[in-house]
């Protein structure tokens, strides 16, 4: 029986008290195919014309100025975190990224790379975007202030937004699922129904999350170039 609602999120399973929760973060290579790297398949196609995609769209994002390779950076980000995402939706698999530790991990390093990078090799771009073009020399300094704030919580909002997404549809679907036991048969076939469309929500979830966390971390390294 579950101490409190949160802890369907919490580490569990432990042998010889070392957490296996956290081992999810990789179980995402076990479910690839090994003929996945022989032999060109249709999944192989397929996973092709998603790189290619994001490759181009993030090539659009970073400019002109961007440095070769980048973006493979951003799609191994996207990658891993649709994985545990996805992985996630599996009955009785840990998902890592409802958990701050994982997106944080994932967030905070990024942005103080870009935020070194810039600082150290385009200080006076890094000035400048601290004011906005056509800001009255009154509001100035305020908006110095406001920018800087928010350049430090992008991390945390990166993290948080990915976070709280994750855990605000497991937490419904936990809330409904043990609802179960108490109904009649015919509201547990409308339970069911809501469970897969929930379900099917989630995924598209899954998908839009690891997308925007690519996309904004991309963004946040084109204002350092």
């Amino acid at each position: 029986m579950m101490s409190n609602l949160f802890s369907v999120f919490d580490p569990s399973t432990t042998i010889m008290n070392f957490s296996l929760n956290w081992i999810s973060t990789i179980l995402g290579v076990l479910f690839i195919p090994i003929t996945f790297w022989f032999i060109p398949s249709r999944f192989h196609i397929l996973w092709n014309k998603i790189t290619l995609t994001l490759n181009n769209e993030f090539n659009t994002l970073l400019g002109e100025n961007k440095h070769q390779g980048s973006t493979f950076l951003f799609i191994s980000l996207f990658s891993i975190i649709l994985f545990n995402n996805f992985l996630g939706l599996f009955p009785y698999i840990f998902t890592s990224t409802s958990h701050l530790t994982l997106t944080l991990t994932l967030a905070l390093p990024l942005w103080l790379s870009f935020m070194l990078f810039g600082w150290i090799n385009h200080m006076q771009h890094m000035f400048a975007h601290l004011v906005p073009q056509g800001t009255p020399s009154v509001l100035m300094p305020f908006m110095v202030v406001i920018e800087s704030i928010s350049n430090i919580i992008r991390p945390g909002t990166l993290a948080v937004r990915l976070m709280a997404n994750m855990i605000a549809g497991h937490l419904l679907m936990t809330l409904l699922g043990n609802t179960g036991p108490s109904m009649s048969y015919y509201l547990i076939s409308l339970l069911l129904i809501t469970q897969i469309a929930l379900l099917v929500l989630e995924s598209a979830v899954a998908m839009i999350q690891s997308y925007v966390f690519a996309v904004l971390s991309t963004l946040y390294s084109s204002e350092v170039i």
